[in-house]
């Protein structure tokens, strides 16, 4: 993975390198990275390809560029809209509709990063230990305050992860809607109350 240390930008170059990186989340993430090259990102986006080369030296320098910039801007947003939430539980559940919310946006995101399997394994891996560390963080929290049971952080990071994950999948991605509300109750009591039906009264 390579990460770019750019120097300042004039506001022109900082709407030209944007410009360039939405363009590469449209065409990687509809055509593959593979498939992409450098002269369909500037065509769409309409910049001479002398242009791209100021702003990235190679093709996997906008991918990775682009992958780290999904990631931080997921992650913003998500700490946006949770940071009023006052219980373990509750920032939790705003944390996956703001999740669902975001990929509704950013139906690429899926494709974007499944192709760093093959692509860049490490900076696969390093997008969803990112994600993982803020679910840590915030686990290891509740348990101190006793809102969470002694589990093992990243095991109960990584189950949560793949509850948004896969069901951003089955209904954002498949059926091209939002999550049915009673597909979220459902994962929510599963994920704060398990698959066990407790003692009837």
């Amino acid at each position: 993975m390579s990460i770019n240390n750019h120097q300042p930008l004039t506001k022109k170059g900082i709407k030209t390198r944007n410009k360039l990186l939405e363009t590469a989340e449209k065409i990687f993430g509809e055509k593959g990275y593979f498939e992409t090259s450098i002269v369909d990102i500037t065509q769409m986006a309409g910049v001479a390809q002398g242009t791209f080369y100021k702003y990235f030296p190679s093709k996997k320098d906008i991918y990775d560029e682009l992958v780290l910039q999904l990631s931080r801007d997921l992650r913003a947003y998500i700490k946006r809209r949770i940071e009023e939430q006052t219980t373990f539980e509750g920032a939790q559940r705003q944390g996956f509709s703001a999740f669902f919310e975001w990929v509704k946006e950013h139906r690429n995101l899926y494709s974007i990063i499944q192709q760093a399997v093959l692509v860049d394994p490490e900076l696969y891996k390093w997008y969803y230990e990112k994600l993982a560390s803020g679910f840590v963080t915030s686990i290891n929290a509740a348990k101190e305050k006793g809102e969470c049971k002694s589990f093992d952080a990243e095991t109960i990071a990584f189950g949560l992860m793949g509850i948004g994950q896969f069901l951003g999948m089955r209904w954002i991605i498949w059926e091209n809607s939002d999550i049915p509300e009673e597909v979220f109750e459902d994962a929510m009591e599963f994920a704060f109350r398990g698959l066990s039906p407790g003692k009837e009264e």
